[in-house]
C-alpha cells in the first residue's frame, strides 16, 4: 500500500489502524468533543466539516467495520452504534456521514465477491471514504455484458461530498466508483432546513461507462443496519439536547428526557445484539428479526429526539430562542430526519413482523 491516498485534488496521510473497541470508543469521544465545538458555527453559515472529516478519517474510526480476514477490527453492532451516537452528539451531520459510510460497507460485506471486498476494503483501512446514491432504472444504457453507460442525475444524498467512493445503485445492481470518476459530477443541491452540513449533492453522470467494480444483488432482507445506525444518530441529536444547559430545567421533566434517551440506548444494544447473530446469514429468520428490533430502535429514536429538541423550549423559556445558542438547530435537524421514513411507515413495518411470526 502506499502512503497516501490522493482524491479531489487532496492528498491525506493514510490512517492509523485501531486496534480495539476500547480504542474505538475512546477515539470517538476525543473526536466528538472537537467536533462540536463549532458545531453551531458551521450549522449557522453553512460550513461543511471537511477539515472534521479528514480528521475522523486519519482516525482509522471508519474502518471498525473491516472483517478480520481482511485485517479489519470488526466491531460488534451494538458498540458501532453507540460510536456513531457519540459522533452524532458532537456533530450530527459528521454522525450521519458515519451512518451512511458503515452502511455502503456492510452492503459491500453481504453482497460483493471476494475480489471487490479485498480491493475495497484495503482502501477503507487506509482512511478512504464511502457514500451512496441512486439512480432511475432510465439511466441505464447497454448490457451487462458490456457493462453500463450512464446518463442522468441521481437522487439526492447525504454524504456525497465527502465521499472517495460512491456505491452507485441502478436497476438491482451496485456500482462502486471513485467519486473523481471522469464523467461524474457532485452538485451541492442541498436547501433542507437541517443537517445543513451533511454532504449532500447529487450526481450526474455524462456518458459515463463502466465495466468493473458490479455487484448484482440477490434477494435479501432490508437493511437492518441502516436503521440502526439511523436510530444512533438520532440518540445523538437528543443527547446533544441533553447536554445543553439544562439546569433550569424542573427536574421531573428534565429525568423524562434523559429516561427517553436511556431507553433508545437499550434498544439500540439489544438491535446490535440480534444483528451480530443475524450478519451470518442476513436473508435468514433472525436478519428479519434484526431489522424488525432496529427499526424499532428507530421509531422511538426519533420520537424522543424531536421531543427532546420541543421540550427544551418549554423547559428552558425565552432564552433558549437566542440566535446564538441556535438551540433551534436540534430540533431542525431531527425534524428533517424524521421526514425520511414517516411513524406511520415505521409502525407498519413492525406490525407486519409481529403477524408473520404468528
Amino acid at each position: 500500500m502506499g502512503t497516501v491516498s490522493q482524491f479531489h485534488d487532496r492528498a491525506r496521510p493514510v490512517a492509523r489502524r485501531i486496534g480495539s473497541e476500547e480504542e474505538a470508543i475512546s477515539t470517538a469521544r476525543t473526536l466528538a468533543a472537537a467536533f462540536q465545538r463549532q458545531s453551531s458555527e458551521r450549522d449557522i453559515n453553512r460550513i461543511l466539516p471537511y477539515q472534521e472529516i479528514d480528521a475522523l478519517s486519519q482516525s482509522g474510526l471508519g474502518a471498525i467495520t473491516v472483517p478480520p480476514e481482511y485485517e479489519g477490527l470488526d466491531v460488534g453492532n451494538s458498540l458501532l452504534a453507540e460510536i456513531v451516537a457519540i459522533i452524532a452528539e458532537g456533530d450530527p451531520s459528521i454522525g450521519e456521514f458515519l451512518e451512511v459510510h458503515f452502511s455502503v460497507l456492510d452492503g459491500l460485506r453481504q453482497q460483493a465477491g471476494e475480489e471487490l471486498q479485498r480491493a475495497l476494503y484495503a482502501r477503507v483501512l487506509e482512511g478512504d471514504r464511502f457514500a451512496a446514491a441512486a439512480f432511475p432504472d432510465a439511466a441505464t444504457v447497454g448490457s451487462r455484458a458490456l457493462g453500463y453507460r450512464l446518463n442522468g442525475r441521481s437522487t439526492s444524498s447525504p454524504a456525497v461530498l465527502f465521499s472517495d467512493w460512491i456505491a452507485i445503485g441502478i436497476d438491482q445492481t451496485v456500482l462502486y466508483l471513485p467519486s473523481d470518476k471522469e464523467g461524474l459530477q457532485l452538485v451541492d443541491d442541498w436547501d433542507g432546513l437541517g443537517q445543513r452540513t451533511n454532504g449532500t449533492a447529487a450526481i450526474v453522470a455524462s456518458d459515463l461507462h463502466v465495466e468493473g467494480n458490479v455487484v448484482a444483488l440477490a434477494a435479501h432482507a432490508p437493511s437492518a443496519i441502516g436503521e440502526l445506525l439511523h436510530a444512533a444518530v438520532d440518540l445523538g441529536i437528543a443527547r446533544a439536547v441533553l447536554s445543553a444547559d439544562a439546569g433550569s430545567a424542573p427536574a421531573n421533566d428534565f429525568g423524562k428526557l434523559a429516561i427517553g434517551a436511556e431507553t433508545v440506548a437499550a434498544l439500540l444494544e439489544r438491535a446490535g445484539r440480534k444483528l451480530d447473530i443475524a450478519q451470518i446469514n442476513i436473508s435468514g429468520p433472525a436478519g428479519e428479526d434484526a431489522y424488525f428490533c432496529a427499526t424499532a430502535a428507530r421509531a422511538v429514536a426519533s420520537k424522543v429526539a424531536i421531543d427532546a429538541s420541543n421540550l427544551i423550549f418549554e423547559l428552558m423559556g425565552e432564552n433558549t430562542a437566542s440566535i446564538a445558542l441556535n438551540l433551534d438547530r436540534h430540533w431542525r435537524n431531527a425534524r428533517i430526519r424524521a421526514l425520511k421514513t414517516s411513524a406511520d411507515v415505521l409502525h407498519r413495518r413492525a406490525a407486519r413482523h409481529l403477524r408473520k411470526d404468528r
